[in-house]
């Protein structure tokens, strides 16, 4: 009876390890994973350069070299040409006050004493010296990992005469947010005569040639329209349009439309 026992024992010791090494080698069930949004992150380039500015043509390559990059890829980059250097000497054929202005906007949401060239802003919210590509390409791949709760979708863009028009749905805003509206030159080449550039030749990519602020006031979709170029042409010209909070800066999502071709469109 003793041996009985003893046996007894041994097999309730074997079976209580067996089931403790079953246990510690389950894996835990896995919940499913509720998506917090389907949209995408993004990053937005925002350059402010000028033909004027010696320092500029090294943020030019580098943001060339990164839109070149970047195709297929949720990455919009704008080039703001300023006007506050023309007065060196050389007339920047893209400039616009209106693009100084955003620029001084940007000063009074990121607390900076003044603006200078070349300067870049991503995503509304971090801002450093355009030609540091390091933090260029790390500040664009953090704003690709993030989520957020704002979608905007761009539809129907077309040529009319002398304006561009499209459909837009900004899912999600919310309030203190406004739609800009950029229409961009894909490419151009100027041969600088005068200034800290002259006798350079600047070849400039994503060039902001008009823009736009929509208010959005709880408006989610809409339609929007921009004024085009004399020399507009649907191969050389796209649209890039984000929806930016008005009391910070920082910008909640982002897209592009491309013109459909002349022979599409006839």
């Amino acid at each position: 009876m003793k041996t009985i026992k003893i046996l007894s024992t041994v097999a309730i010791l074997v079976t209580a390890g067996l089931a403790l090494v079953a246990f510690m080698n389950a894996k835990p069930a896995v919940k499913a994973a509720k998506p917090a949004f389907e949209g995408k992150g993004f990053g937005v380039v925002e350059l402010f350069t000028s033909e004027g500015c010696s320092s500029c043509p090294a943020a030019d390559a580098v943001v060339a070299k990164i839109e070149k990059e970047s195709a297929g890829k949720p990455v919009y980059i704008l080039a703001y040409h300023v006007d506050y250097w023309n007065r060196l000497g050389w007339k920047d054929v893209f400039s616009s006050a209106d693009y100084s202005r955003r620029q001084n906007i940007y000063a009074n949401w990121l607390n900076l004493s003044s603006v200078y060239t070349p300067q870049v802003i991503v995503n509304g919210r971090k801002e450093f010296v355009g030609s540091q590509e390091g933090t260029l390409r790390n500040a664009i791949s953090a704003g690709i990992g993030k989520v957020g709760k704002t979608e905007l979708t761009l539809d129907g863009l077309k040529a009319n005469n002398s304006q561009a028009t499209l459909k837009y749905n900004a899912d999600a805003a919310g309030a203190n947010t406004s739609l800009v509206l950029a229409l961009i030159e894909k490419n151009a080449t100027t041969v600088v005569k005068a200034g800290e550039n002259g006798g350079r030749t600047l070849s400039h990519v994503q060039i902001v040639t008009k823009i736009k602020s929509i208010a959005l006031n709880g408006n989610k979709t809409g339609e929007a329209n921009i004024d085009l170029p004399k020399n507009f042409t649907a191969q050389n010209y796209e649209v890039i349009a984000f929806v930016q909070n008005t009391q910070n800066g920082g910008i909640l999502a982002a897209g592009r439309a491309a013109f459909p071709s002349m022979s599409a469109s006839n």
